[in-house]
């Protein structure tokens, strides 16, 4: 599809009032290549541990709270499906790595699994050395491809013992404990050759499906039904209706819950600072989600609640490690609810990161609600919001395979400006960012494989992060594809793919093929310089990602 065509559609169909701007960024976010970055800019692709290992009960790997929620019967993810075996990366993590060096990655993002290290929970209960094993190779085949590993020490996944034992973060004491224990491992054990290292993995994510909305473990939420003003705000889940929880109280757990990640975050933090940065020299920060929120109608009511809605979702992990302690609008609207922190915990907060990982998807339209009347304290109705897609009927972007997926790109550039301005100017990577679409089955391979949707989306998102770059100053240093495979979304299963990379889920081999997107980070990569260097490696070995679109549409795999 032309320019022009793809402009009118696309006119027909969302906010007039963001086309204007759509058609510049259009035209020059087709000609971005990699030399309008900076030399030591970045780029890299992300996973996580259950989304992509599988081997869930091998290698003296324990139950994670994952692999106990996802194989409950009757479950909670849209196809009833489960990570145990997932993309097989366990056993398949050396082919992947070359398919990362040939499209020309410079780093991979991934996580380690607590209850692989660390089956018990805790070093008392023993560790896994076959586990410390795998990631240790992982992390030694990634450098030897000139890749940098990013790990991220908590990605959802609490050893399911300890849920069991004492609630997971419901109970701090204990928690951040055997979290330091796990960290300081992993610290002792790949310190040496990992240098960038994030601590938690969305929190906000964690807490609102896990304790507000109960579509993530540990399945907490409301034990009552909420009146029907209470948005449902979905992100990573499968778009079903939020249900009553068996326990929970969406007033209070998710801030306790919070308040404990906080404190685990600062504390593994202070650990690596004063035990390991010094001589391993590395950094470390924490990885938020944040949507972006423009108010619904012109007016100081909605404007107010956009400016609350993103306090709530970023501003509720962001302002404590660089102010020390929470947005004032939540401690004026939670009170008392909202935990506090001690003097000394302040001190050991604010501060607490290197760098700030940030994952922006997608944009939500915010209006002022007041709560109905008889509504019990919430996180939702603390803030007086509700939240929307549309605008008089017209979609706030084009959309993608989840519920709560709509394409817009300069979402990511004001949220970006807004960090800088209100949070130090801090050092940014962009640690996910990508679309999905819907895992028609109907689709063959070869017609499953062409993305150009996605080809725009990360053209746009990349045109939107240069401007906050040259514009505005914003320092971002890094940007990571979600996701470079197809692989297990949560709650959505297996209905939805976010990958550059198709997996063929049902040939018994889960082979890997590269989609249109795959060739266009391969060709955006391919700088003049690298493709004097990849010249001899192009012409000695079959390329998984050949730019040639016949060999695209003819169901050639790599496995």
């Amino acid at each position: 599809m032309d320019s022009q065509n793809s402009l009118a559609l696309i006119s027909s169909n969302v906010d007039v009032a963001l086309v204007s701007d759509y058609q510049v960024a259009r035209y020059n976010a087709a000609k971005l290549t990699r030399r309008d970055f900076d030399k030591d800019f970045v780029f890299g692709s992300a996973t996580s541990a259950y989304q992509v290992e599988g081997a869930f009960a091998e290698g003296g790997k324990g139950p994670s709270n994952w692999d106990a929620f996802a194989l409950r019967k009757p479950g909670k993810i849209a196809d009833g499906s489960n990570g145990c075996v997932a993309i097989d990366q366990y056993h398949l993590y050396k082919d992947d790595i070359q398919t990362m060096k040939k499209v020309g990655l410079d780093a991979y993002r991934f996580s380690i699994a607590w209850s692989r290290v660390l089956p018990g929970g805790r070093l008392s209960a023993g560790i896994n050395k076959e586990g410390l094993k795998y990631y240790s190779d992982l992390i030694d085949a990634l450098l030897a491809e000139g890749m940098e590993p990013y790990v991220t020490l908590f990605h959802w996944d609490v050893p399911q013992c300890l849920e069991d034992e004492y609630g997971g973060f419901l109970t701090s004491t204990l928690i951040v404990k055997d979290f330091l224990e796990f960290v300081e491992l992993c610290f002792w054990e790949f310190g040496d050759r990992v240098k960038y290292w994030i601590t938690l993995n969305e929190p906000w994510t964690f807490t609102n499906h896990g304790y507000i909305q109960a579509i993530f473990p540990p399945n907490h939420g409301s034990t009552v039904p909420e009146p029907s003003g209470i948005p449902i705000f979905h992100h990573r889940s499968s778009g079903k209706s939020r249900e009553v929880a068996s326990k929970g109280d969406p007033g209070t757990e998710p801030y306790i819950v919070a308040h404990n990640l906080i404190l685990a975050h600062a504390a593994a933090v202070d650990l690596y600072r004063k035990q390991f940065q010094v001589s391993q020299g590395g950094k470390i920060g924490i990885t938020n989600v944040s949507k972006w929120f423009e108010a619904l109608n012109d007016n100081q009511d909605d404007n107010d609640a956009a400016n609350r809605a993103v306090d709530f979702m970023l501003g509720w992990f962001v302002a404590p490690i660089v102010t020390g302690d929470y947005p004032p609008i939540m401690r004026q609207l939670v009170a008392d609810r909202l935990p506090k922190f001690s003097p000394e915990q302040k001190k050991l907060v604010k501060g607490s990161y290197d760098f700030l990982g940030i994952n922006y998807y997608t944009t939500n339209y915010a209006t002022y609600t007041p709560n109905p009347s008889g509504t019990k304290p919430s996180y939702y109705a603390d803030q007086l919001s509700t939240f929307t897609t549309e605008r008089d009927g017209m979609p706030i972007g084009p959309k993608g395979g989840s519920d709560w997926m709509y394409i817009v790109p300069n979402g990511i550039y004001k949220l970006l400006v807004h960090i800088k301005r209100t949070y130090h100017d801090p050092l940014i990577y962009i640690t996910e960012n990508g679309v999905d679409e819907i895992n028609d089955k109907s689709k063959t391979v070869s017609e499953a494989r062409i993305d150009d949707m996605r080809v725009k989306y990360h053209q746009d998102h990349l045109y939107y992060i240069k401007k906050a770059i040259d514009n505005d100053g914003v320092n971002v240093k890094a940007y990571f594809i979600w996701s470079l495979f197809d692989n297990y979304e949560w709650a959505e299963g297996y209905t939805v793919r976010f990958g550059i990379f198709y997996i063929d889920f049902e040939n018994g081999r889960l082979t890997r093929y590269p989609k249109s997107s795959a060739i266009w980070w391969k060709n955006f990569l391919a700088t003049p310089i690298l493709l004097r260097a990849r010249k001899r490696q192009v012409e000695e070995t079959e390329d998984v990602v050949d730019v040639s679109v016949k060999r695209l549409r003819s169901g050639q795999g790599y496995n």
